[in-house]
């Protein structure tokens, strides 16, 4: 078995070369190479999908037309019965397509606990998620994001956890896709247990999605957001840029951006940082607008630091 920090290091090595791939080749040119490029979570729109405002079709040409975004994070649930539907897939694939949008990954829920305490149950949650690694390598993606729940002690939820995960992994691997955990709750968003988990895992193809907001465990039991981010950067293959209200001067009122990119840039992270917006204040549009500016002043901020 390989030593704990060895395969931090390994995996933060596979981790940040996954990350500096996903950048598009206009980006990498050595006059123009951006710190990182700025994506859209489909959650930021879930009011408007689910009031059926807009239509999950539609969300590529959205993120293009309205945002200036070129790369997208798909949700499940917005079309949750459509995974395997070719001919719908086809047309998703289709309208990224024809409007230069990237399609990243796709947010898996409602699957059931790929950590469940029943291995069956578990084994049944695994099977239940292969068709969306199936559907994100039909539309492109490089990666599903999914959910570590579980039960039982803490050392039992490591293990049960990190098994789902790897079955899972194993799935994915020859279809060239990663399976991405982001803090959702409970344990998962206790970070130094995700970490723990990434270790047991211990493989390139399962890393995680730090969410800037997502650290809370239980009730009023909270995790420091930013050694949150710090302990789980290591095995990031993507970001989520968690935004809700803005003060006068454009900062979110919960987590400072400043603070937060800098973990992630030093990190060594290039990749992808998806804005999933979740305020009250703004309405989904305007809040999508406030979350981009706001994460290009602190690029615009951040760049002679990392040059």
């Amino acid at each position: 078995m390989i030593p704990s920090l060895e395969r931090r290091q390994f995996l933060q090595g596979t981790a940040a070369l996954a990350a500096s791939a996903l950048l598009p080749q206009f980006a990498l040119s050595a006059d123009k190479k951006p710190l990182y490029q700025i994506s859209l979570a489909q959650w930021s729109l879930h009011k408007a999908i689910f009031d059926k405002k807009i239509d999950n079709l539609d969300f590529a040409k959205i993120a293009k037309t309205e945002f200036d975004i070129h790369a997208i994070e798909y949700v499940n649930q917005f079309f949750f019965e459509k995974a395997k539907d070719e001919s719908y897939l086809a047309d998703m694939k289709k309208r990224a397509a024809d409007n230069g949008v990237q399609s990243l990954l796709i947010m898996v829920d409602r699957e059931g606990q790929l950590g469940d305490p029943d291995k069956n149950k578990r084994a049944q949650t695994v099977d239940n998620h292969k068709k969306w690694v199936e559907a994100a390598k039909f539309l492109g993606c490089h990666s599903i994001r999914v959910n570590a729940a579980s039960r039982g002690t803490y050392d039992e939820q490591i293990e049960y956890a990190a098994d789902g995960l790897a079955q899972l992994t194993d799935f994915a691997k020859p279809l060239g896709l990663n399976i991405l955990v982001e803090n959702h709750g409970g344990l998962s968003s206790n970070a130094a247990w995700l970490s723990t988990v990434m270790e047991r895992v211990a493989d390139p193809h399962c890393g995680t999605l730090p969410d800037f907001g997502n650290f809370r465990i239980s009730d009023d039991n909270w995790y420091d957001r930013y050694q949150g981010v710090e302990e789980l950067m290591p095995f990031a293959q993507a970001v989520s840029a968690k935004s809700y209200d803005f003060d006068e001067n454009g900062n979110d009122t919960r987590t400072d951006f400043l603070k937060v990119m800098k973990i992630v840039l030093d990190a060594g992270y290039r990749g992808f940082v998806g804005i999933e917006y979740e305020g009250h204040q703004l309405d989904e549009y305007a809040g999508i607008r406030a979350t981009k500016k706001l994460l290009e002043k602190v690029r615009d901020e951040l760049a002679g630091d990392y040059a």
